[in-house]
């Protein structure tokens, strides 16, 4: 709720609920008249991403899309156009979503998932199809305080401790 622009680490291991607290976060930028995109570094974990938050935000009426490599062309148009027009409230993809086409109508916060496995230009070119977007960058790999703050000086750190009730 910041005037500024989130830029936070979330690490947690596998499990915790990063992707929960991310989901949350995208569902503030949403409702304030924003679109979210969570950039995945597998086509395997971006198709995970794209399922379970397509099944817990089918109730509010959002539009989802996914973008990878691997879809027709017609698919991959037929997705661009979404976005581009702020018809689709949440992109989940891969690298795919760093291209020079992907055009965002109106980007407000970006989610990069095991952040460790794109490079820093990588998370800047996504970050920068926004305007001054909010970012939160997910990873479980634990990662000390201080070489945190050496490599991601601009970074607010999060970290959750704890598993969710039921988990082990």
């Amino acid at each position: 709720e910041s005037d500024k622009p989130m830029n936070r680490l979330l690490q947690g291991d596998v499990g915790s609920g990063k992707t929960i607290v991310a989901l949350i976060s995208m569902l503030i930028v949403i409702e304030n008249n924003f679109q979210a995109v969570l950039m995945a570094p597998t086509e395997i974990l971006a198709d995970q991403h794209f399922k379970r938050i397509s099944e817990l935000v089918a109730p509010l009426g959002l539009k989802v899309d996914l973008l990878i490599g691997g879809q027709k062309k017609s698919e991959r148009d037929n997705i661009l156009n979404r976005i581009s027009e702020g018809i689709t409230d949440i992109v989940i993809g891969t690298h795919a979503l760093i291209q020079g086409n992907v055009k965002f109508h109106r980007l407000g916060l970006a989610v990069i998932d095991e952040q460790h496995r794109f490079g820093v230009m990588q998370r800047s070119d996504l970050v920068e199809k926004g305007l001054q977007s909010d970012v939160l960058i997910m990873t479980a790999t634990p990662i000390p305080r201080t070489l945190t703050m050496t490599i991601y000086g601009d970074l607010d750190i999060s970290v959750i401790d704890q598993m969710p009730k039921n988990r082990k």
